[in-house]
Parts: structure tokens; C-alpha cells; sequence
């Protein structure tokens, strides 16, 4: 039995852990993110394509051989498939690179705030230790400092 409550107490560890949680919001995320890009690409560019190429993709077939049991290719499902795969590597590369721009403008904002930020100290000429910038003696070495 401690073998059992060793691996069961292991995977229960493994599944609570904080990135299995992650990645199974992520995988219920993305379910629902291609439902809406399948509905995009269906509902709104399929049959806008459709307009300039006269077809709609989810129709096209090829059937092979003759008779009522011959296999159907729906070579159009496929293209349909394409298409989505397409948009949808189109919008997550769109939202990524929207997330990296706003977090490079972030690190040079924060940049930009410490580089305008005023030095408290400066080194003593004589000494070369850092003192503070309102000094005008130097407390090591005790030299005037103009």
C-alpha cells in the first residue's frame, strides 16, 4: 500500500503544482479562443473568400472511384483548416508582439525615470571615496571640496 499512497501522493503533488494549473487554464483558454477564430474564419471570411473565388472551401470534394461506397475527400475541410490555423497563428502572433511592445515601452520608461533621477553622491577629488553631493568637506580625508 505505500507504494499506492507514494505515487498517488506524487501525482496529486504534480497536478496541484502551479504550472499544470497554468497550462490547463491555458489549454481551456485556447479551446475557446479557436472556437472563435473556426467561427471567424466560417461565419465571416469563408464566404467573403468565397465572393472573390467564386466557391465556398467546406464544400470541395474529390470522390474517389465510382459507385455508392466510394471514399470522399472533403479537401475543402481541409483548406478550411488551413485558413483557420493561419488566422489563428496570426492573432496570437499579433497579441504577442502587442505584449512584447508594451513591455519593452515599459522597461524604457523605467529607464528613462533612472537616468533622470539626480546623483546623491559624488567621489572626493583627493580621496576618491564617495561622499554625499551637498558636501563640501570631505569627511575621510577632510579636504575642501569647491
Amino acid at each position: 500500500m505505500s507504494k499506492e499512497n507514494g505515487f498517488v501522493s506524487e501525482f496529486k503533488k504534480f497536478i496541484l503544482r502551479g504550472n499544470v494549473m497554468d497550462m490547463a487554464v491555458g489549454v481551456i483558454v485556447g479551446g475557446a479562443f479557436t472556437g472563435i477564430v473556426t467561427s471567424l474564419n466560417n461565419d465571416i471570411l469563408t464566404p467573403i473568400l468565397g465572393v472573390f473565388g467564386g466557391t465556398d472551401f467546406s464544400h470541395l470534394t474529390v470522390k474517389i472511384g465510382t459507385g455508392d461506397n466510394a471514399p470522399v475527400l472533403l479537401y475543402g475541410n481541409f483548406i478550411t483548416a488551413i485558413i483557420n490555423f493561419l488566422i489563428t497563428a496570426l492573432v496570437i502572433f499579433c497579441i504577442i508582439r502587442g505584449l512584447n511592445r508594451m513591455a519593452e515601452r515599459a522597461k524604457s520608461l523605467k529607464k528613462k525615470e533612472e537616468a533622470v533621477a539626480e546623483p546623491t553622491e559624488k567621489e572626493c577629488p583627493y580621496c576618491y571615496s564617495l561622499i554625499s553631493i551637498k558636501a563640501t568637506r570631505c569627511p575621510h580625508c577632510t579636504s575642501e571640496l569647491k
